[in-house]
């Protein structure tokens, strides 16, 4: 999936279930009407100014994704449901990419690194699909062969991957998911609003619909 470059820049216990029973939506709308899981709720906010996105700043729905490039689930979200959302909704949503690299994936972290030097070069989407693609698989002979394929300067991508330039940056990403809760990948804050795992774009549609009606009331 080719996206908008990058100009900023910025891991996973599995979910349960992939796709969710009929409950789950009682629960959400339930959730929504009444209460809400919403993040405004805690210290800080799931929306980060600095950390990659697609979609304009000022969109009325913004959907935070905390990820894990070794995540089969994020990969499956990844390839099936956010093209979709980017179709439907468009300039009408900002989708920000933010890192939660789990202890028992090894890659994830030095691949949100590598994708963040990526970034350095205009090239944050391009190199976060190609290693979703898995065409290489990890490992940094692997990032090195992406960045390659994708024209980049690679005595600059070496250094930054070397230097482990953005491993800070990855770091306070998941420290923040772990100040708002969350403990497994993907999971997603539609404007404040928790969704966790890989669920369908049915799911998504039902509370983006929920978050635009009320902001056009």
């Amino acid at each position: 999936m080719n996206t908008p470059k990058k100009h900023s820049r910025r891991h996973s216990a599995v979910p349960s279930a992939l796709f969710i029973p009929v409950a789950f939506f009682a629960g959400l709308v339930c959730g929504y009407l009444l209460w809400g899981k919403n993040a405004s709720s805690t210290a800080i906010s799931p929306v980060s100014q600095d950390d990659p996105s697609i979609g304009p700043k000022n969109a009325p729905v913004t959907i935070v994704e905390f990820s894990d490039y070794q995540c089969p689930y994020c990969k499956l979200w990844h390839d099936t449901v956010l093209p979709l959302l980017i179709a439907e909704y468009g300039d009408r949503i900002r989708y920000i990419y933010r890192d939660y690299p789990l202890n028992g994936h090894p890659e994830a972290q030095p691949a949100a690194e590598a994708a963040n030097c990526a970034g350095d070069q205009d090239a944050y989407w391009e190199f976060h699909d190609a290693i979703f693609s898995n065409e290489y698989g990890y490992g940094q002979a692997a990032y090195v062969q992406y960045a390659r394929d994708l024209g980049l300067n690679i005595e600059k991508f070496n250094d930054c991957l070397n230097s482990r330039q953005y491993q800070d940056e990855v770091v306070q990403d998941f420290r923040d998911g772990i100040r708002l809760g969350v403990n497994s990948t993907p999971t997603f804050f539609v404007n404040d609003i928790q969704i966790v795992g890989a669920q369908p774009f049915s799911v998504f549609k039902q509370l983006i619909d929920a978050e635009l009606a009320r902001v056009n009331r």
